[in-house]
């Protein structure tokens, strides 16, 4: 751990310069032995600005999905209401015939005359049923044009509603944005603040408290009823192939508001996973919690998702034995975790009424699928990898 952490901490000169301009609420001296911040302190630090950053983060990428949508709204009305206007002047056009029409071929004479002075009776009834046909013809066209017009001023309204939704929402995801690159800045200022033996306090103190965890949790019997025990279950076909997924994407970079193909935020890797597997789940972790089925963790199979802290704010793909796969954070690459890498708060099922496999072998992992941090937001930094 302590060479990943040096090779972090001499990865360039940006973070060497953020020492300069480093937050005076997390200066940190430098080491002179005893008297420098206990690392417990640090670690609680890091853990409410991780947090902070996650949430940040998930904000942004609720509102992304919301101007998506309302992009794609402002883009159908626009469509209906252009064929509104069309219809409209179509009808416009008929109805400006029908009066010429009327113009040039207009008498005083009553059409009842007509049929007392004709001399085939029959044909002037005949002219009257046709008559009588085009006036239908043109009321229906002067209440087409009528109707058009109310349809089109109704489109209209709404269209630049719409629009006037979108461009709120794109200040918000613009501020959403600004929020997450602050809350980032903040983590970095922090960690180029600390010395090497800090930061490798730091990664011994998180990986320690991570295993302790990991073992406490599954001596619980929470996964399986029995202590120690931690059975696998196949997933459905869906499950396998999300999972077989997210496999294939273990050691591409974390990238926050990323969803795919080359790097991925948490709910990006498991809103793509599952999308890849042919079912569609919300985009972010708090609407994976909120929208899918809830599963008890005893009856996890590979393919559920892993939602972690109070907030819902960051969420994981069960791999079995006690395992999942996630995107853990900035600065790592998706891998192979703990379950109890973070608080657990709970776990969903895209697929309930999946039957699961018969035939199920489980993935093979690709080499350093473990490799790096393994806790997500909420936790202390790990070295960049």
């Amino acid at each position: 751990m302590s060479g990943r952490l040096l090779r972090w901490v001499g990865t360039g000169a940006a973070l060497g310069a953020l020492l300069a301009t480093a937050s005076p609420a997390y200066a940190v001296p430098e080491p002179s032995g005893p008297g420098e911040r206990p690392v417990s302190e640090l670690l609680t630090d890091l853990q409410e600005l991780y947090r902070k950053a996650e949430e940040s983060t998930e904000t942004y990428n609720a509102t992304q999905e919301k101007l998506k949508d309302q992009r794609a709204e402002v883009t159908r009305l626009n469509g209906s209401l252009a064929r509104a206007r069309t219809s409209v002047r179509d009808s416009r056009g008929a109805a400006a015939r029908f009066a010429r029409q009327q113009y040039q071929g207009r008498t005083n004479i009553s059409p009842y005359v007509h049929l007392l002075l004709a001399r085939n009776p029959q044909q002037a009834v005949d002219q009257g049923h046709v008559l009588g046909r085009a006036a239908a013809e043109r009321a229906a066209t002067v209440e087409r044009l009528v109707g058009g017009e109310q349809k089109a001023s109704a489109l209209a309204a709404r269209a630049k509603g719409a629009l006037a939704t979108q461009v709120a929402l794109a200040a918000r995801e613009k501020e959403a944005r600004d929020t997450v690159k602050g809350r980032l800045k903040e983590v970095e200022e922090l960690l180029a603040s600390l010395s090497t033996e800090q930061l490798e306090e730091l990664a011994r103190a998180e990986e320690e408290g991570m295993a302790e965890a990991q073992k406490k949790f599954l001596k619980s019997g929470s996964l399986s009823g029995s202590p120690g025990s931690t059975p696998t279950r196949p997933p459905s076909r869906r499950g396998d192939s999300a999972l077989d997924y997210a496999v294939r994407q273990i050691g591409k970079p974390y990238k926050w508001g990323a969803e795919g193909p080359r790097s991925f935020d948490c709910s990006g890797l498991t809103s793509r996973a599952w999308a890849a597997a042919g079912k569609e789940i919300p985009r972010t972790s708090q609407e994976q919690w909120a929208q899918l089925k809830r599963v008890s963790l005893r009856k996890l199979r590979p393919g559920d998702l892993i939602v972690y802290f109070p907030k819902a704010t960051h969420v994981a793909m069960y791999l079995g034995d006690g395992m999942v796969i996630q995107a853990p954070r900035p600065g790592t690459r998706v891998k192979v975790s703990p379950i109890a890498a973070n608080p657990l708060l709970g776990a969903v099922r895209p697929d309930p009424s999946a039957k699961p496999m018969k035939d199920y072998v489980p993935p093979k992992l690709p080499r350093g699928a473990m490799k790096g941090g393994d806790a997500g937001y909420g936790r202390a930094a790990a070295p960049r990898t």
